[in-house]
């Protein structure tokens, strides 16, 4: 079992990370790692106190009042660095929260979630608010091979934490016309029954959650991808979504497509769990 790995760089929310990471450690029976990164410490800092003192101080008294085992590590440097080298170092799933960048370096490069999945390449869970206990989880496959991993993650957790899961798919519009993207759009009330892609992938994604044992619906939804995700997640109420990582595929193809996933969670409307497609038998 994959270790959870909390990162903090001591602003104020990133303890929604370690009070999630805690749940999810308790949840799945695994130990924590606590990763403190200090950012920009000058020598004239040294003595000075520290935020993450202060978040240490808490978290350690939330581990030991919840029997979850535990190591603390702290590292200086940024923290798009220094967590992506630590959770590549072993086999976790890292929790994270906003790390408190200034609103200019958000507007220029996205919130931090976006360095963090493409140089983390462990499982990765954004917690932008809390969103305790996970009753209702969305599963989003876009009928795509790499959203397994996320997939076959999401129904451990479900399993553990006996939610419902609902498993979404968007048909997107689109200028093409295709004979494969005709069938798709002609059958988006039936799409379950058809031998398409998504078709064959909401199936499996059911079959595998049903197996499970989770109670697990299929959702089908037209029009812009983010868009439509969003509005699912408002509309459902859920309390986690499971997205695939575009970084799971090597081409051209991750310089131009929007990184749906990234934008998910940047809206900070539940928690956000990604994963890269890792193949049977590969490391």
């Amino acid at each position: 079992m994959a270790e959870i790995l909390i990162a903090t760089n001591g602003y104020k929310e990133t303890r929604n990370a370690i009070e999630y990471g805690i749940w999810l450690a308790r949840t799945l029976r695994t130990k924590v790692t606590l990763l403190g990164v200090t950012e920009k410490l000058s020598p004239a800092a040294i003595d000075d106190h520290h935020p993450l003192e202060d978040i240490f101080e808490e978290a350690v008294g939330l581990f030991q009042e919840r029997g979850v085992e535990y190591r603390l590590e702290v590292q200086n440097g940024e923290a798009e660095q220094v967590i992506p080298q630590k959770a590549n170092s072993g086999d976790f799933i890292v929790v994270v929260s906003p790390l408190g960048r200034p609103s200019l370096r958000r507007w220029l490069t996205g919130r931090s979630i976006r360095p963090l999945m493409e140089r983390v390449r462990v499982p990765i869970l954004y917690v932008p608010q809390m969103r305790l206990p996970v009753r209702k989880m969305l599963v989003s496959i876009g009928g795509l091979e790499y959203a397994e991993s996320a997939e076959s993650l999401a129904f451990q957790i479900g399993t553990a934490c006996q939610a419902d899961a609902a498993i979404l798919h968007v048909i997107p519009p689109t200028d093409l016309d295709y004979p494969s993207a005709r069938e798709v759009r002609a059958h988006a009330k039936d799409l379950l029954e058809t031998d398409t892609l998504p078709g064959r992938s909401l199936r499996k994604g059911l079959e595998l959650a049903q197996k499970a044992g989770l109670n697990a619906r299929a959702v089908i939804r037209q029009g812009d991808v983010v868009e439509q995700i969003l509005a699912e997640i408002k509309e459902g109420n859920y309390d986690l979504v499971c997205m695939g990582s575009p970084y799971s595929a090597h081409s051209l193809r991750q310089l131009y497509a929007p990184n749906v996933t990234a934008e998910v969670a940047e809206a900070g409307l539940c928690p956000v769990l990604t994963a890269r497609y890792k193949p049977v038998g590969r490391d």
